[in-house]
């Protein structure tokens, strides 16, 4: 691997790593009953982590126009492959971190709620006070919530499905656009422009189909009729089916590619 490489899978990863953690804004929100609040986190961080994947495009772009110009655009594949294993890490990482995410959340909410300023709190998260924070803020996952995992989801797997295939969308709509540009290098502009229908797509679903959901289940734990431990294992089983994307996104890459190039030749 080359050091424009790791740079590119290392952004993979932190974007990834964001989109996941976010989630656990969530669970704050419900611990600290500050809904609106954990809310406008989450949409921040999942705004930060969507908005962040198109940028990841001149850097892939390049790659690709540098592969191609020395002969060694065969070598694209491997690359790709690796970036989205970047992505699959990361994620697993996120849900590790979803314990220590969670309370470095409910902190930021209360501490949001007392200056009332981001930028405020942007700064306090670099400084020495909010890095011993982060250090104290963290905790391990307990083995009796892995346990717990297995007594139920609070979705329907077809939730779960969807959001496995949404997730899978978002990872894999750049990276099959631009790999279809070298397989058509004639239509190579218009197949790159087709990565933002596939993010629209999975956009769509996430929005419609999972966010409605996780609303509900929120407005029904802050009411009493769902249990705090419930709502917590629906996130890490949503969490699981974003990891799930990212592995299903390996396999759909190549013909992903291979359908974007037909509507590039369609278009």
């Amino acid at each position: 691997m080359d050091t424009q490489l790791v740079v590119i899978c290392l952004l993979t990863a932190g974007i990834n790593l964001i989109g996941t953690l976010a989630y656990a804004a969530r669970i704050a929100g419900v611990r600290t009953r500050r809904i609106a609040m954990s809310f406008a986190l989450f949409n921040i961080l999942v705004l930060v982590s969507r908005t962040s994947n198109s940028f990841l495009g001149p850097f892939l772009a390049k790659r690709i126009e540098a592969r191609i110009a020395d002969g060694g655009g065969e070598a694209l594949l491997f690359d790709f492959r690796m970036i989205l294993t970047a992505a699959t890490l990361a994620v697993a990482l996120g849900i590790a971190l979803v314990p220590t995410g969670q309370r470095l959340f409910a902190r930021a909410i209360g501490y949001f709620q007392a200056r009332r300023s981001t930028a405020k709190l942007i700064l306090r998260t670099a400084s020495p006070a909010g890095l011993s924070t982060i250090r104290k803020s963290f905790r391990a996952p307990r083995l009796n919530h892995v346990r717990d995992l297995s007594k139920g989801r609070g979705v329907g797997w077809g939730v779960l499905a969807a959001n496995c295939l949404a997730q899978a969308l978002i990872t894999v709509g750049v990276l099959a656009s631009l790999y279809a540009g070298y397989l058509t290098p004639e239509f190579r502009v218009t197949a790159s422009q087709l990565s933002s229908v596939i993010n629209g797509v999975a956009t769509i679903l996430l929005f419609a189909l999972i966010d409605p959901q996780l609303s509900v289940m929120t407005d029904d734990v802050v009411e009493g009729r769902l249990s705090e431990a419930l709502f917590r294992r629906t996130i890490v089983w949503i969490s699981f089916s974003r990891l799930a994307g990212t592995l299903l996104a390996q396999v759909v890459l190549v013909p992903a590619a291979h359908m974007v190039a037909a509507l590039a030749d369609l278009v």
